[in-house]
């Protein structure tokens, strides 16, 4: 399987709501994170029990390539985005019935023709202003959020 079948794999698995799938990509010792996992995760079981956590929240989720993979064999970085809609609660966000679109990129160690180790990387916070939760970048809405959190507000000089 060359790295292009690996990753094409990778995103299938992903799409195809079936925690087995990852076994056909995935060393048994894979060591995945990304921006929603608190701790990286050790093992296929663990992204399994992630990934479907993520398709009970969006049970249309699927991931599709969207550029060229850049690779050297060893390590490859794919890059793909994530289109679903938020139709149940996940982790007690309540569902918002919203459709999103999340670009991310894959970047992936392999060895023997399976994923040793996957980071992935996306804008959580433009998946969130999409989802409805968070003001959307630029808005009078988002720079209230920062003043409340301390971000643009200086303490007076004195003379």
């Amino acid at each position: 399987m060359n790295v292009d079948e690996l990753i094409d794999g990778w995103e299938s698995a992903w799409s195809s709501k079936d925690e087995k799938a990852f076994a056909a990509v995935c060393s048994r010792k894979i060591h995945y994170e990304d921006p929603l996992t608190p701790e990286p995760l050790e093992g296929v079981e663990e992204l399994a029990r992630h990934a479907s956590r993520l398709w009970a929240a969006f049970p249309d989720a699927r991931v599709e390539r969207t550029g060229a993979r850049l690779t050297d064999e060893r390590y490859v970085a794919a890059p793909c985005k994530l289109l679903a809609t938020h139709r149940n609660p996940l982790n007690g966000l309540p569902a918002t019935n919203r459709f999103l679109v999340v670009h991310a990129i894959f970047y992936c160690e392999v060895r023997r023709n399976r994923l040793l180790r996957v980071r992935g990387f996306f804008d959580l916070y433009d998946a969130a202003t999409q989802l409805g939760i968070l003001p959307g970048r630029g808005t009078v809405s988002e720079k209230a959020l920062l003043m409340l959190r301390g971000f643009g507000l200086r303490a007076g000089r004195s003379s």
